[in-house]
C-alpha cells in the first residue's frame, strides 16, 4: 500500500522589527544600514508613494481635497497644505492612503515569507500613533534631540521651523516612543558613530545578520546622519 505524501508544511511568517523615530531623527539611514546587513525592510513612506500614483487612489484623494491632482499628478506641496494643519483632514487623507499602504506592505511580507526570511523591517514613521506596534515582535527607535531634528529637516526640505515643529507635534512625543521601544539608536553625529549601535541593537535583539554589503552612494558618509 502506498503511503500517501506528507502536507507541505506552509513557511514561517518572519518576525516583524518595527523601524520609526521622530522626524528628523535619521529611521532612513538606519533603515539602509539594516538593508547592509542583509535585512529587507518594507518602506511604508515608499509605499505611500507608490500607492498614491494609481489612478484609483488619486480619484479619491482629488474628490477629498480639489486642486491637488493636476494632470494625473498628485501635487504633493499642495496635499500637505491642504491636509496637514488639520488633524480632521489629515484623518481623511489617512483613511484613503493608509489602507492600501498596509495591503502593499501584507503583499511584500508574504513574497519574504516565501522566500524564508527570518526576520524583516517594517519602517513605519506612524508605527505607534497606528498602534502597529502590537503586531512587532520588537520596536526599534531612532532619536535625536529635538533642535538637531529641526535643523536637519530644514537643512533638506523647504519647511520652516515653525512648520516642522507643527509635523512633529502631531507625532507621538520622542519620550513616549522612547519608553516603548525594544532598543533605541542615539543618532547624533556621525555615520561610523551609528553603525556600531545598529549591529549592537540587533545582537541585543537576536536578529541574525548576513555579511554587510556596502550602503548606498550618498548616505551620510562623512557627515551626519539625516533622514
Amino acid at each position: 500500500m502506498s503511503i500517501p505524501p506528507a502536507p507541505a508544511v506552509p513557511p514561517a511568517f518572519p518576525r516583524r522589527l518595527g523601524l520609526t523615530g521622530s522626524i528628523g531623527a535619521g529611521k532612513s539611514t538606519v533603515a539602509a544600514l539594516l538593508r547592509a546587513r542583509g535585512l529587507t525592510v518594507l518602506d511604508a513612506d515608499e509605499q505611500a508613494h507608490v500607492v498614491t500614483r494609481e489612478p484609483e487612489t488619486l480619484a479619491k484623494i482629488e474628490q477629498a481635497f480639489p486642486g491637488t491632482v493636476v494632470g494625473g499628478v498628485l501635487d504633493r506641496a499642495a496635499l500637505g497644505a491642504a491636509a496637514f494643519a488639520d488633524p480632521a483632514r489629515l484623518a481623511v487623507l489617512n483613511a484613503i492612503v493608509h489602507p492600501r499602504v498596509r495591503a502593499r506592505m501584507t503583499a511584500l511580507e508574504l513574497e519574504a515569507t516565501l522566500r524564508g526570511e527570518r526576520w524583516l523591517v517594517q519602517d513605519v514613521p506612524l508605527l505607534f500613533e497606528g498602534g502597529l506596534e502590537v503586531g512587532m515582535h520588537a520596536v526599534l527607535v531612532v532619536d535625536a534631540p529635538l533642535e538637531v531634528r529641526v535643523a536637519r529637516v530644514m537643512a533638506r526640505s523647504n519647511l520652516t521651523r515653525e512648520e516642522v515643529l507643527a509635523r512633529d507635534a502631531r507625532q507621538t512625543p520622542a519620550e513616549e516612543k522612547r519608553r516603548k521601544a525594544s532598543y533605541v539608536i542615539e543618532n547624533v553625529g556621525e555615520l561610523a558613530e551609528l553603525e556600531p549601535q545598529v549591529d549592537a541593537a540587533l545582537k541585543h535583539l537576536g536578529i541574525p545578520v548576513l555579511p554587510q554589503q556596502p550602503t548606498e552612494e550618498g548616505t551620510a558618509e562623512g557627515g551626519p546622519s539625516q533622514s
